[in-house]
């Protein structure tokens, strides 16, 4: 389906399903715990390497039993590596899920990745530039992602931001980006404006090509995704593959679908179906 390259980290998620998040000084009881893989750009990379795309991960892990675990991770969804080992431990995520409605919450600790530099991005600008597709996030240091950008931009390479999670971005940043993004909090983080509705998605998605992006991908949650490139402006529903069980990790299967998607030529508006098909899948298990 095409080469895609996600610079990304990946952290072990401590994943812990509890009634209510406890309040400071409390501690309550779980339901159950589970020590999984996760990271935004690795979730992205086994997501497009299960999509079908020859995927490659561009990130840092340190040298213990979570770096095994993202390496087993990507051995088994095919994805193809370009990393460097650190002296830091690899990083991890406390996740907690509600029993009742499968909806997270996520504390971040990215350990080596923190050390991922715009020199670990040159190391693999020959990598990056032959990419059909490539892909960055924020949870890596802002530089290296920025980096990532311009050289597959230099290259004539399709980029995406998922700009997650959210935070400022350097002036001409969202210009490099033929497609950006962000979640209904992301989006009005990035832009002033309020996203709740297809509707309110659309004023931002606005905003966001006005700032330079080529075009804008919001994803909405249970009201599925809206696209809009400033000639069409498209809302596809989400897809509902069965029970929703857990909603962790929806939006980087997303990403991760619609990376491979447009890799593998579709147009944008079917890389986003696409896309919205990976995340219902995703959500029916754990």
């Amino acid at each position: 389906m095409g080469r895609v390259v996600i610079l990304g980290i990946f952290v072990a998620d401590t994943a812990y399903r509890a009634e209510r998040q406890p309040r400071m000084g409390e501690t309550i009881l779980g339901r159950s715990f589970a020590l999984g893989p996760g990271g935004k750009g690795s979730n992205q990379a086994v997501a497009a390497a299960m999509a079908g795309a020859e995927a490659h991960i561009v990130t840092r892990l340190g040298r213990d039993a979570f770096a095994d675990i993202a390496l087993a991770t990507w051995g088994r969804a095919g994805v193809q590596l370009a990393v460097t080992r650190s002296d830091s431990y690899t990083g991890a995520a406390y996740i907690f899920i509600e029993e009742a409605t499968g909806n997270n919450a996520i504390i971040v600790a990215q350990g080596a990745a923190a050390e991922i530099s715009a020199a670990d991005v040159e190391a693999n600008a020959d990598l990056i530039g032959v990419a059909r597709v490539f892909v960055t996030q924020l949870e890596q240091p802002i530089p290296a992602a920025l980096r990532g950008l311009q050289i597959a931009r230099g290259a004539g390479v399709t980029t995406i931001l998922n700009p997650a999670p959210a935070a400022d971005l350097p002036a001409g940043m969202l210009a490099l980006c033929d497609y950006v993004t962000p979640n209904e909090s992301e989006a009005e983080a990035l832009t002033g404006l309020p996203v709740a509705s297809p509707e309110q998605a659309r004023a931002a998605a606005r905003a966001l090509l006005a700032a330079g992006a080529g075009a804008a991908v919001i994803t909405l949650g249970g009201q599925g995704a809206l696209f809009h490139d400033g000639t069409q402006t498209v809302h596809v529903p989400i897809y509902r593959a069965g029970p929703v069980v857990e909603t962790t990790g929806a939006g980087d299967a997303f990403n991760g679908g619609f990376a491979a998607a447009l890799a593998a030529g579709m147009a944008p508006v079917d890389a986003v179906r696409f896309g919205s098909a990976t995340a219902g899948i995703s959500v029916t298990r754990p």
